[in-house]
Parts: C-alpha cells; sequence; structure tokens
C-alpha cells in the first residue's frame, strides 16, 4: 500500500505542477512615461511609500498606495534582486499583477 501512495503522489505533482498553486511569483510591470523599464515573473517587491517601505509578495491583497522618490528593490527569487532609484509615483496591485507607474527610474 505505501508503494502505491507514493506513486500517486508522483503522479499528482508532476501533473500539477505547472499550476500557478506551486508558483510563488507574480507579475511586476514598472514603467515611465518613456518606457518599461522592467517586465516580468518576481517572488517579490518593496517600495518607498509615502509614510513608509512597504513590500507586496505573491497573493497580496488589492491596493493603490503613492510613492516617494527612493530605492525600489526587486526580489527576483529569494536570492537574487535588482535595485532602482525612483522619482515619485503610483503603485497598484491587482490579481497576483504588481504594476509600477514612477516619472523616472534607473537602475542601481
Amino acid at each position: 500500500m505505501g508503494k502505491l501512495y507514493t506513486k500517486r503522489i508522483e503522479f499528482l505533482i508532476e501533473r500539477f505542477s505547472n499550476f500557478q498553486i506551486f508558483k510563488l511569483t507574480m507579475t511586476l510591470e514598472i514603467l515611465t512615461p518613456e518606457k518599461k523599464l522592467f517586465s516580468g515573473d518576481v517572488y517579490g517587491i518593496q517600495l518607498p511609500g509615502i509614510t513608509g517601505l512597504f513590500e507586496v509578495l505573491d497573493k497580496h491583497a488589492p491596493m493603490v498606495s503613492a510613492l516617494k522618490a527612493g530605492k525600489l528593490k526587486i526580489l527576483k527569487d529569494k536570492n537574487t534582486t535588482l535595485l532602482f532609484t525612483i522619482q515619485s509615483g503610483f503603485a497598484e496591485v491587482l490579481n497576483n499583477k504588481t504594476t509600477v507607474l514612477v516619472e523616472g527610474a534607473e537602475e542601481v
């Protein structure tokens, strides 16, 4: 009975491993009036809100926030980060996608 149970679990993992439920990522877009600076799947993002830093991770509740000038940190995965210096703007979180609209930004 143990081998049958193990085979069934292996089958289920193989069958459903591509579904979003097993992925701990969200979609991120960073846009300026001139261009799209970043677009892709990330583990999380740390943003300079007007009342302080905050972080958005996978499946965050919907929200809109004003941003002040400062550092924006992208967590590509648990060990890799990208850093941008941004001017003021806004961030929207909706349906596991974060859109950051800023006046200007450059990668550090």
